[in-house]
């Protein structure tokens, strides 16, 4: 969805909580929609917006509109969201195995949230609306027969994610010096990938090599991964910045 479109969409939605004085929520967005919508929540006189995908680890989230009597504690997600368990027999289907198969039931990719995998089994996180046809009609992912039932919000686990840290230094906070930081690459080789627009910032393509970098950012490089900035550790006595970062793995 074009950002565009996406706050037409979102200020629709805070217009008819106000006027219904009741919760609205789009679909599922993806991360750099996510980060659209907070930076346009900030500059809204009243907009109590909450993101969330069923479960804090979900990547994958909805964005609800909250009247004024609600606060986010009162929110109860399982109304708005809900999650299917799958369990293969005789084998341990991935990702993009379960993606395929539940695309092709003819449902979009916004009714769906995130799926984890979990070895012989998965969790499917999905609007109401296609709950019924999924625990109906998923009865085979890749090679395998699955078997559905629905599961509960609050008994869920987070698969572990795992995270390499790094600690480099620059000069100044700069993108591409924060990128080779991060990645373990030359400033040329950095800026090089910058320039060919295989990195993100924010979850946008990102292509100005001195675009600065504030702690809590999300970076991507196409083929090298994707981390999270961390806080500044301190200089050295080259003057230099240390910047602790995590790489998810």
């Amino acid at each position: 969805m074009e950002n565009d479109e996406l706050i037409k969409r979102a200020e629709d939605l805070r217009a008819r909580c106000e006027r219904q004085v009741c919760v609205t929520h789009t679909a599922f967005l993806t991360p750099a929609e996510q980060y659209a919508l907070e930076k346009w929540a900030k500059f809204t006189p009243d907009c109590k917006m909450l993101l969330f995908g069923g479960h804090e680890e979900c990547e994958r989230k909805a964005a609800f509109f909250l009247p004024f009597y609600m606060e986010k504690e009162d929110f109860d997600a399982s109304e708005y969201i809900s999650v299917l368990r799958a369990k293969a027999g005789f084998g341990e289907p991935g990702h993009r195995d379960y993606m395929g198969a539940i695309l092709g039931l003819g449902i979009k990719r916004e009714w769906l949230g995130d799926i984890w995998v979990k070895g012989e089994t998965a969790e499917i996180f999905c609007l109401p609306s296609v709950e019924r046809h999924l625990l109906d009609s998923l009865d085979k992912v890749g090679r395998y027969g699955v078997k559905m039932s629905k599961a509960s919000l609050n008994e869920l686990e987070a698969p572990q994610r795992k995270v390499k840290h790094v600690t480099f230094s620059v000069k100044s906070l700069r993108f591409d010096a924060v990128v080779a930081g991060m990645f373990n690459l030359s400033r040329t080789a950095a800026a090089g990938y910058i320039s060919a627009g295989d990195a993100s910032l924010n979850y946008s393509q990102c292509l100005k090599t001195d675009a600065p970098v504030h702690e809590g950012d999300v970076i991507s490089l196409r083929g090298c991964g994707k981390g999270i900035v961390g806080a500044e550790g301190g200089k050295s006595r080259k003057d230099r910045i240390f910047v602790n970062a995590d790489i998810f793995k």
